[in-house]
């Protein structure tokens, strides 16, 4: 029974809903009249017209049926955005994905095996060649160089005794009151002392150069890394790991790799003027980080990729290029001269090829085949079909066909102003005007009166 009920209301709130929206009895002829709910044509009439009235002029809601929207203007027209053909020098470039490299790295490690007793650097410091690092226990390193010292006196020290001998031993083979076998092996002596005073003076400096050892100096200019030991440990010679790694950042390098193909042009135009000049791109934003040249192409191509390796160098003075990071890197080969270029978004493309939508002075548009050459994000080289002057679509090709009529907006207007007026076609008539809703997209239609 409760059932029932429900089925009984929803059933008769539909008949009030229906016959109140005139449209959904239209839609629904088969539902019956309701005697007192059904609105006259002659009410809606009176009710339409009241709210007309009631509504601020220029702000009365859009009917149904009008002019205008998205699909162009009550004359046909379809607004839509040009930009007129250019002679240009267009550059030649080459866009790969490439890697940063440290101008010179260093891995730095003792020469000595001792207690680290010492670290003179923080973590990612900027350091000098000669600066110190570290310094490892020279107790030990010290001792045996002050035993090198002692030694080299001593023999000195017999040396010039060995040489007052001599000279006695001598005189008296001179004068025949001594043999002159007993001067010859003086003289062999004071040699031998000669030799063992630059044995001792070679010990001196390896001990010097060992005591030497035990302070650690930065090999290059650059920015340390992480340290890889802490003080205290001891350390060898041995050791892989080592202390730290030093980077050169300022200035930084770039390696990557472009098809053998290229080879050519890059080397003639390399051997024929200066270094070719190396862009480096943020990969996200695709902004401008650097800017620098090309140093080396490697003198092998490599047969399993067809590709040469290349590499290059930027000034880096704002540090925003590091080793080991992924960039865009564009490479200019050389420059084309005074060609036809157009805007990129312009050239469309068919079962016959690239074409264009060429805006004629009736304002209607020509479907124009072209021949497209080297091509950008940016702009189009166009090697045949087209030259200026002439003016090419680049906005709205939806509805657009060979010869239809359309209205050539004016994009050029400042932020925050009213919307734009197209340009008037032949006939005097005002196109549609382009608006922009509150997201920032374009939307056509009409203008309200």
């Amino acid at each position: 029974m409760r059932r029932l009920v429900w089925l009984v209301l929803i059933l008769l709130a539909a008949f009030v809903a229906v016959e109140r929206i005139p449209a959904l009895h239209t839609r629904l002829p088969w539902l019956p009249d309701v005697p007192g709910l059904t609105v006259t044509n002659h009410e809606t009439a009176d009710a339409g017209g009241a709210a007309q009235e009631s509504e601020p002029q220029g702000q009365g809601r859009r009917r149904r049926g009008g002019g205008g929207g998205r699909r162009g203007g009550p004359d046909g027209t379809t607004p839509v955005l040009a930009s007129p053909v250019e002679r240009a020098d267009v550059p030649v470039t080459a866009e790969v994905l490439g890697t940063v490299q440290a101008t010179n790295s260093v891995t730095v490690k003792s020469q000595v095996d001792g207690k680290l007793v010492e670290l003179a650097f923080r973590d990612g410091q900027d350091v000098a060649k000669g600066d110190i690092l570290a310094r490892i226990d020279p107790v030990t390193f010290q001792a045996a160089y002050d035993q090198a010292v002692a030694k080299k006196a001593q023999d000195e020290a017999t040396l010039a005794n060995s040489q007052a001998d001599l000279v006695r031993y001598t005189k008296l083979a001179s004068t025949q009151y001594g043999s002159a076998q007993q001067a010859d092996t003086q003289k062999a002596q004071v040699a031998q002392n000669r030799a063992l005073i630059e044995q001792d003076t070679a010990a001196i400096d390896n001990a010097k150069a060992t005591l030497d050892y035990a302070t650690i100096r930065a090999p290059i200019s650059g920015r340390t890394g992480i340290r890889l030991v802490d003080a205290g440990n001891i350390v060898h010679a041995s050791d892989t790991t080592g202390i730290v790694t030093i980077a050169e950042v300022k200035p930084v390098a770039a390696v990557f790799n472009l098809p053998q193909q290229l080879l050519g042009q890059i080397n003639a135009a390399q051997a024929g003027g200066p270094p070719l000049k190396l862009e480096a791109f943020n990969p996200d934003t695709r902004q401008l980080i650097d800017t620098g040249v090309l140093d080396v192409v490697d003198n092998t191509v490599d047969q399993t990729t067809g590709t040469v390796k290349l590499k290059g160098s930027f000034p880096n003075t704002a540090l925003q290029l590091w080793p080991g990071q992924f960039v865009n890197l564009r490479l200019t080969i050389a420059t084309d001269p005074d060609v036809v270029v157009v805007p990129t978004p312009a050239v469309q493309r068919g079962p016959d090829g690239a074409f264009v939508f060429v805006v004629k002075p009736d304002s209607t548009v020509q479907l124009q085949k072209i021949t497209v050459g080297r091509q950008t994000e940016d702009r189009s080289v166009v090697t045949a079909g087209l030259a200026p002057p002439a003016e090419v679509v680049t906005t709205g090709f939806t509805r657009l066909t060979d010869g239809a009529k359309v209205a050539v907006a004016d994009a050029t207007a400042p932020e925050g102003a009213s919307p734009p007026q197209a340009k008037p076609d032949a006939n005097g008539a005002e196109p549609h005007r382009r608006n922009r809703n509150a997201g920032g997209q374009e939307r056509t239609g009409a203008r309200q009166e």
